[in-house]
Formats: C-alpha cells, structure tokens, sequence
C-alpha cells in the first residue's frame, strides 16, 4: 500500500488484510471500493470521507456493526454489499444514503429489517436473505421503486399490507419461511412477475393465486 496514488477502482478482495490499512481512507476520489473476504472486524468511522464511492462491497467479513458515518456516503448509487458477516443492526444514518439501488444484507444475523431500509426510496433490489427476521416493518412502504426482494430462508409467517405499495415489484422471493398465509395486497402488485413459495410447507394456496398466474405471474410452489 505504500505510495499509493490516487485512483477511482480500489479491489482489496481476498487480501487477507485483518484489518483496512489507513491509506486507504485517504483515498478521498475513490468511486469503488472492495473489501470483501478479509476478516474484518470493524470499519473506522473515517470511511465517511469517502464522499464519491458508489460502490462498498464488505461482504464475506466478520463485522458485527458499522460506523455511523457510513451515512455520509451520500453519493453510493450502485451497489452496497454487507453479506455474510455477523450484523445485527443497522445504523440510522444509513437512511441517508437516498441514491441507493442495489442492497444487500443476506447471511447476517438480523432478527427485525432495520427500519432504516424502508427509507432507501431509490432501491431497486433488497436481498435479506439467510437471516431471522419474524416480520417486516411498515416502513417498507418507502421502497417505492423496489423491482426485487429477496427473503429466502427467513421466519416470517406472512407480510404486512404494507407490501401493496411496492408497485415496481417484479419478484418477490420467499423461499424456506414458515409462511402461513398471505395478505391480498400481493394479488393487487400490478407488475408482479416471479413468485416464489418453495419449501413453504404450511401455506394453504390463496383463492387468487388462479387469477395471478392467468395474468402470467409465475409462483413457484
């Protein structure tokens, strides 16, 4: 890392670091960041100098919590990779980041979808897969733009009303959940394309999955 020059792509992955060497923040012109597979423990708050950073991928890690100033990176567009750690919460803050597409949060240990998310109105895929969540919160009404949300391998036993306003829902995944029955606000998702109901075992069809796949909606049980 020594004499490191200015650069927009910096790809750590797999570099088996321990922890982020400090240059790096530094780097305040950065656009892509990857850090992925690296045993970190912990990111110094000043990641929140990293202002022009679209991407952040800490995927494949072993943080437990990020800093506050995560919610700085008001230009992160792309992409936010934090899957496969040991997160239980996420910081407020992180509802700043409004130009936010692309989130995801699998393989962590969440119990509830932090409430921040349903305010990343630009999301256009959430995936929250491999967790524990019982139930999500109201607030995922926010995600107005939302193509995509995958909850395989979850707790939850059905969803809220909320669910109706996701009107650019494209494909809703709930794979491996107990889900024991389903509002109609799913029926009423005027773009609905793919939905996925396998091993759910405890569910009895709807009355209108009929008319949801005679309008070519797939539901894979």
């Amino acid at each position: 890392m020594t004499g490191m020059t200015s650069i927009e792509t910096l790809n750590l992955w797999k570099k088996r670091l321990g922890a982020v060497p400090e240059q790096v923040w530094q780097q305040t012109c950065i656009r892509v960041l990857i850090l992925a597979d690296n045993d970190l423990t912990e990111i110094s708050p000043q990641i929140g100098r990293l202002s022009k950073l679209r991407t952040l991928d800490l995927g494949h890690n072993l943080l437990t919590e990020l800093p506050g100033e995560i919610g700085e990176l008001h230009g992160l567009s792309d992409f936010l990779y934090l899957h496969d750690n040991q997160i239980t919460a996420l910081p407020p803050s992180l509802a700043g980041l409004q130009q936010l597409r692309y989130l995801n949060i699998s393989q962590n240990r969440f119990a509830h979808l932090p409430k921040c998310v349903g305010s990343l109105s630009s999301l256009v895929e959430l995936r929250v897969t491999d967790n524990h969540i019982s139930e999500l919160p109201s607030s995922i009404a926010g995600l107005v733009k939302l193509r995509e949300l995958h909850l395989r391998n979850n707790a939850l036993r059905t969803l809220p009303d909320a669910i109706a306003d996701l009107t650019e829902l494209r494909q809703l995944d709930l794979r491996g959940n107990p889900i024991e029955s389903l509002p109609d606000a799913v029926a009423a998702l005027p773009k609905l394309e793919k939905l996925d109901l396998r091993w759910v075992n405890g569910l009895e069809p709807p009355s209108w999955f009929d008319a949801l796949e005679a309008r070519g909606c797939l539901i894979y049980r």
